[in-house]
């Protein structure tokens, strides 16, 4: 299995492994998001100000309003993020190239 490949297994089975926590067993509670996050992605939500991030999130990416995330809304959430963390990446990079 390529590198992608295993970053794309990882991302499935991060997504059910809390996604099983709850009752539907292929969505994501704001509970069980919650506790992704907080597990996950511990540095992005101490970054976060608003104590209502996970709420923020789920209000933006529910797409059917049924107050939960199935994996086709959560990836936008991942891949937002990884946008962010490129670019932030690159910049980090083109100032030690400058240097």
């Amino acid at each position: 299995m390529t590198e992608l490949e295993k970053s794309m297994e990882s991302l499935i089975t991060v997504f059910h492994r809390y996604a099983k926590e709850g009752g539907n067993k292929t969505t994501l509670s704001k509970k069980e998001l919650k506790k992704l996050i907080e597990t996950e992605l511990p540095n992005f939500l101490k970054t976060q100000k608003n104590p209502d991030t996970v709420e923020l999130i789920i209000k933006d990416l529910d797409q059917n309003k049924d107050d939960e995330l199935d994996f086709e809304e959560f990836v936008p959430f991942v891949a937002g993020l990884t946008i962010a963390c490129e670019k932030h990446y690159a910049l980090h990079h083109d100032k030690k190239g400058k240097k």
